[in-house]
Formats: C-alpha cells, sequence, structure tokens
C-alpha cells in the first residue's frame, strides 16, 4: 500500500484536522488509520479527501510485514486519550508499543516520524513545562496516560534518535471535530451545551488557596494552531526534537467559559461545583508550555488568541451543528 503521507487517529479530533489541512494544500495521497468503533468518529472523515482508510490493527500487522511504502511522513496522533482510563496494560500498549513499532518502522525506512506526546507529562507543574531533554526524565506524570506517553519520550531519549524525530506535547487543544470525544471533549465544547441546555456552566472548585474558584489556569491552544505547528515539521526536516505544542500564555477557566458565554451573546452565569475526590490529588491547578525551543525551531506564526479563537468555534462551528 502507498500514500504520501500516513495520519493515524485520522478520524480523531487533532489527526482529521490534520487530513482537513492537508487537503487545503492540495495533498490527497493520505492513508487514514484509526478504530473507528461505534462511536460518532466517524463523522469527522465526511467530506475529507484520502487515498484508504485502514482498522489500527490491521495496519500494524502491515508494519511488522512491511507492507507499506513510497511514505513521505507518518504523522501519529493516534493514542487514547482518556486522563481517567484504568486499563494501564491498554494504555502502555496503545499509547507507548504501537507508537515504538512505528516510530522504528519510520527509522528503518528514512521516514519523517511526527507523534503526539502530552503535556499531561509534565504532572502537578512544580519542576515547570521546559521540554528540554534534561527535564524530560525528571517529570511524574498524575495519571497512566500521561505516563503511557512519557514512556515512549523516555525510550526515545534513551535511544538517542530524538535528533531524527519528533514529539509535539500538545497542551489543551480545542476547536472544530471533537464532538465525539464525549466526558474528554474540550470545556468550550461542554459549555456550548450547557448554556444552550441550562443558561449556565458549571466549574469545579479549587482546592488549594492560592487559586480561587474557577482561576485555575490552563494553556488553551486553537486546533487550528496545533495542527500548523504539526504540519511545520513535516516540512522541515532538519528540525528534530521534542516540543510544547502551546500558546505560551496560562488562562483560567472563568476566562474560557466567558468567553463561549460573549461568542453567544449572553450574560455569564457560572457556579461552581464540588470536584470528585478521586480528581484532587491528580488536578493541574496550572499549565503554561515554555514555547522558546519551538520558536528557535523555526516555527514563527502568531497564535489565536483564547477570545477570537472560542469565538470562532462558537459561531461557525459550535452554533451550526445539526
Amino acid at each position: 500500500m502507498t500514500a504520501r503521507f500516513v495520519v493515524t487517529g485520522g478520524a480523531g479530533f487533532i489527526g482529521s484536522n490534520i487530513v482537513a489541512a492537508l487537503n487545503e494544500r492540495g495533498d490527497e495521497r493520505v492513508l487514514v488509520v484509526d478504530e473507528l468503533g461505534q462511536d460518532e468518529k466517524w463523522k469527522n472523515l465526511v467530506g475529507l479527501r484520502y487515498e484508504d482508510y485502514i482498522d489500527k490493527d490491521e495496519f500494524r500487522a502491515m508494519l511488522q510485514y512491511d507492507r507499506l511504502a513510497d511514505v513521505d511522513a507518518v504523522i501519529h496522533m493516534g493514542a487514547c486519550s482518556s486522563t481517567t482510563e484504568k486499563n494501564a496494560s491498554f494504555l502502555a500498549d496503545n499509547n507507548y508499543r504501537y507508537t515504538r513499532e512505528l516510530c522504528e518502522w519510520c527509522l528503518l525506512h528514512n521516514v519523517r516520524f511526527v507523534y503526539a506526546s502530552s503535556a499531561a507529562t509534565y504532572g502537578n507543574g512544580s519542576l515547570g513545562y521546559s521540554d528540554a531533554d534534561e527535564v524530560t526524565p525528571t517529570l511524574s506524570p498524575l495519571n497512566m496516560y500521561g505516563y503511557s506517553k512519557q514512556m515512549f519520550d523516555l525510550w526515545a531519549l534513551r535511544r538517542g534518535i530524538m535528533d531524527r524525530i519528533v514529539g509535539l506535547k500538545y497542551f489543551n487543544v480545542y476547536g472544530p471535530r471533537e464532538d465525539h470525544k464525549g466526558d474528554m471533549r474540550s470545556v468550550i465544547n461542554k459549555a456550548y451545551d450547557q448554556i444552550v441546555q441550562t443558561g449556565e456552566v458549571k466549574l469545579f472548585k479549587s482546592y488549594r488557596p492560592e487559586y480561587k474558584d474557577g482561576e485555575q489556569v490552563r494553556d488553551f491552544i486553537y486546533v487550528r494552531d496545533a495542527v500548523d505547528a504539526t504540519l511545520f515539521f513535516c516540512d522541515n526536516t532538519s528540525e528534530s526534537g521534542l516540543f510544547n505544542c502551546g500558546t505560551g500564555v496560562a488562562r483560567t477557566w472563568n476566562d474560557l467559559v466567558k468567553a463561549v458565554f460573549a461568542a453567544m451573546g449572553r450574560e455569564a452565569k457560572i457556579t461552581y461545583i464540588d470536584m470528585p475526590e478521586a480528581l484532587r490529588a491528580k488536578y493541574q491547578y496550572h499549565t503554561q508550555a515554555d514555547i522558546t525551543k519551538l520558536r528557535d525551531a523555526g516555527y514563527n506564526k502568531p497564535v489565536t488568541n483564547l477570545e477570537d479563537g472560542v469565538r470562532e468555534y462558537v459561531q461557525d462551528y459550535l452554533a451550526l451543528r445539526k
């Protein structure tokens, strides 16, 4: 089987947006790899142009028997992104072993390999958010999802191959094509639905005195910017390594929700609710990408500010859903 680009997780959130961006550039020789299952993820493929679709397990067998040819780049977005997934063996296989198999195939065949790591690798943020190689081994993720991503980052560093591949630590990505993600949808997506249904948004209370309710902060990045940075590394093969993919700006949940209300032309109404006990010890109160390394690699496009990104997402996508 041949394809210029292989996009794993190609029916997922970031993956389908990557396929759409490739189409906008005139690239249709795309092999979409995913596991469609029983949710509505298939809808993300409607209207996209690609050469073929193949199930993830069949694709892994193809790698094993080396039945893939003429590939310029593999963009590996395929992973279980649930931060509450309890099956550690599944995450180790799906997020680490699968990534390793694909990376080894790419290195053997001199194919560009760009993969999704995660800001979840930073844990509680006490060590900061530097993507420097010497910092990565010191990080302590708060959940198995984050650790499954770090497992591959650490393996690549130990093998000394980070100068031949690209890993992107995506922060809080939001935007079109995430409807299928259920509880893992962005708060913007959830907030829009809550406002339509009840007129208000519920946010978790803070359990740390230095943060008021709703003042916990995240680095929110619009999916268009995340995709643009990803394709930058497909095009610029001289740049490699592990990079943060965020805006470099931390904003509060209150800011985020107020932006949704504003985009809908409504007065903000926020209620703060108890956080489940099981989440309290694993909750990140602050994330903010250090994007110095990304900028030094030559990626210099401005990022979309939160209010503009939320307005576009709400008015041009969420409000038009059927």
